[in-house]
């Protein structure tokens, strides 16, 4: 009898893992300043009552995210950011969209628009607790007020900004109304519009930094305020780095709409590449 053939399994070569540095480069700095603070603060150089090691704040973080504290104030934030942003974004785009299309309205209402945007929207708090309280309405609508205008501005120079030749042509094909600015309008504004977005979300968490400060019984400044009366170092860093870390998330977010919005823009600048 012939013995049967014994099939050895073919060896496929495994790829090494790439990493781009791209993908690492933004990452050094902060790592950086980590290990740096975290080693200045085992050596004794930073004092846990000026400057509490990063250890320390992620001890901190652990416990007040299992005693439910730090996921309770963390949501009552992200629902007033994320109300006031919608509110105040709606607002400035419509205005913007309006003044950009209309110079009536421009004229009507633009200069007005203008004088309110230069008033520092921080110094309005006061009028705010005078007409709504210190509820969650003010929060809100000081957010709003924040992030309306930043919108604003740039859907309006979006639009006032449109190429007249594209106007031209989108009237030699006799396009209507709607469809020149859904086809044409819309679309060559729309960079610029995701920028004023892009502005408008660090308007909103440093507006809701100091609303939250402020006669609040909830929130992250809540927590961060709270724990300054205590000198509870560790939480007021922790309520900093949470913060920055919503802020960077915020940013993430806007350029993935960036990058999923303008994708016709790098397509077409690769064909004529």
């Amino acid at each position: 009898m012939q013995k049967a053939a014994v099939l050895s399994p073919i060896k496929t070569k495994r790829r090494p893992i790439q990493i781009s540095w791209q993908k690492v480069l933004p990452f050094v700095i902060p790592s950086l300043i980590i290990i740096i603070w975290q080693v200045s603060s085992n050596l004794g150089w930073l004092s846990s009552s000026v400057l509490p090691s990063p250890w320390a704040v992620l001890q901190d973080g652990i416990t007040l995210t299992l005693s439910g504290e730090l996921p309770k104030n963390l949501s009552i934030s992200l629902y007033r950011a994320t109300v006031g942003l919608l509110i105040g974004g709606s607002i400035g785009f419509i205005l913007g969209f309006i003044n950009g299309l209309s110079r009536k309205c421009r004229l009507l209402f633009d200069s007005s628009i203008q004088m309110f945007r230069n008033i520092p929207h921080l110094a309005l708090i006061p009028l705010i607790i005078i007409w709504l309280g210190i509820g969650e309405s003010a929060k809100i609508s000081l957010v709003a007020i924040g992030t309306m205008f930043p919108v604003y501005i740039n859907t309006f120079h979006g639009i006032r900004s449109v190429d007249k030749e594209f106007i031209e042509m989108g009237q030699s094909y006799e396009l209507s109304r709607t469809q020149m600015f859904r086809k044409i309008i819309f679309p060559a504004a729309l960079p610029q519009i995701l920028v004023g977005i892009r502005y408008a979300l660090g308007v909103m968490w440093t507006t809701l930094i100091v609303a939250e400060t402020i006669s609040a019984s909830s929130g992250i400044g809540y927590m961060a305020n709270n724990a300054e009366d205590f000198v509870d170092m560790e939480t007021v860093i922790l309520c900093i780095v949470v913060y920055a870390v919503l802020g960077k998330i915020s940013d993430l977010v806007a350029k993935g709409f960036e990058s999923l919005l303008l994708d016709w823009q790098t397509t077409g600048r690769s064909k004529v590449q």
